[in-house]
């Protein structure tokens, strides 16, 4: 038997014994049908607590598919990737969010790493075959503070792939390399943009994800809050709402230095994804270890025990409705005037 309490097993006991203290006593000093309501309350009580615990048997099995490659996802964080032109005027991080998670069912079992950019690179996730943390890094992930932005380079971000390719490649001769560039294009540094190719080599594949239209969109004003929806738009020195367009030219000379294919993304159609590496996936299936949770005889059990006590409750219902009601007064003689004799 494996035990895996909803709380801890002392938080547990300090809000299950002071109630179950008191239902005992009742149970004690009752009598007749209230001792049987009594009963099945506390047999109740002790059903939920057991089901907080919840208590399971090892020796499940979980299939798993297992792909030796190693996904590096850079994702552009700038304002102007929340430009509300994809789809019905939504912003571009919603396809992004989308991509991600297509990218992630196409590779199961690989390991992940996940780079944004703005006016730095950072590695908000280091290789891990955890898929839920990288849909929460995503879910997480905030634009650049407008008031903070100076201008940024697509290419900020090629030393630190680079060095994350080359760190896995290092640890994993073995393993597959794959990197996936998911932004806009839109340069608006200063400088020239920074050259992938020194990626080109330490990759077997991938794809760079184009976002954005050429007539452009609206951005709103960026506090820092996880929603990128409800401020006001962002304006240009005349004081009309800035727009941002897609740079497709940019992207495809993203695309050429890493030796990979262009996609220009709409909300209307599914990315076209490669085949991972042939030579390093495995495609047979693999077994994990897991537990056969028992909570769900223990939820019929509490549903059985309260529907029996809601009966015993149905069935007292008329005799306590007739000691409620009050007693009809006597009716008065007609022979009797009101008020007594004349």
């Amino acid at each position: 038997m494996i035990l895996q309490p909803v709380l801890h097993p002392l938080l547990l006991a300090a809000l299950v014994l002071p109630v179950l203290f008191f239902a005992v006593r009742a149970l004690v000093r009752s009598r007749g049908r209230a001792r049987a309501q009594w009963l099945l309350r506390v047999a109740t009580l002790v059903a939920v607590a057991l089901l907080a615990l919840r208590p399971g048997i090892a020796g499940g099995e979980t299939e798993t598919l297992s792909t030796d490659t190693d996904v590096v996802i850079l994702v552009d964080s700038t304002a102007s990737i929340v430009a509300e032109d994809w789809g019905d005027a939504r912003p571009r991080l919603e396809g992004v969010r989308a991509d991600v998670e297509a990218i992630v069912e196409a590779y199961p079992g690989a390991r992940f790493a996940l780079i944004t950019f703005d006016r730095e690179a950072e590695l908000r996730l280091p290789l891990t075959t955890d898929t839920a943390a990288l849909r929460s890094a995503l879910e997480v992930l905030t634009p650049e503070v407008t008031q903070r932005s100076r201008g940024s380079s697509v290419g900020i971000a090629h030393r630190l792939l680079a060095t994350t390719l080359e760190s896995a490649a290092r640890d994993s001769p073995d393993r597959s390399r794959m990197a996936f560039y998911l932004g806009d294009g839109e340069q608006t540094a200063d400088t020239d943009p920074e050259s992938f190719r020194a990626s080109a080599d330490l990759i077997d594949g991938g794809g760079v994800l184009g976002y954005g239209t050429a007539e452009g969109g609206r951005m709103r004003v960026q506090t820092g809050d996880v929603a990128t929806s409800g401020g006001e738009y962002i304006v240009d020195g005349g004081g009309d709402p800035a727009l941002s367009r897609i740079d497709e030219a940019a992207l495809q000379t993203i695309a050429d230095d890493l030796g990979v294919e262009l996609q220009v993304r709409s909300a209307d159609a599914a990315p076209r994804l490669p085949e991972p590496p042939t030579t390093t996936t495995t495609q047979a299936a693999g077994t994990t270890g897991d537990v056969t949770e028992l909570g769900w005889i223990l939820a019929l059990l509490v549903v059985a025990l309260l529907a029996a006590d809601a009966a015993l409750v149905a069935t007292a219902a008329p005799g306590v409705l007739r000691l409620a009601r009050p007693a009809s007064a006597p009716a008065a003689s007609p022979s009797s005037p009101p008020g007594g004799a004349l």
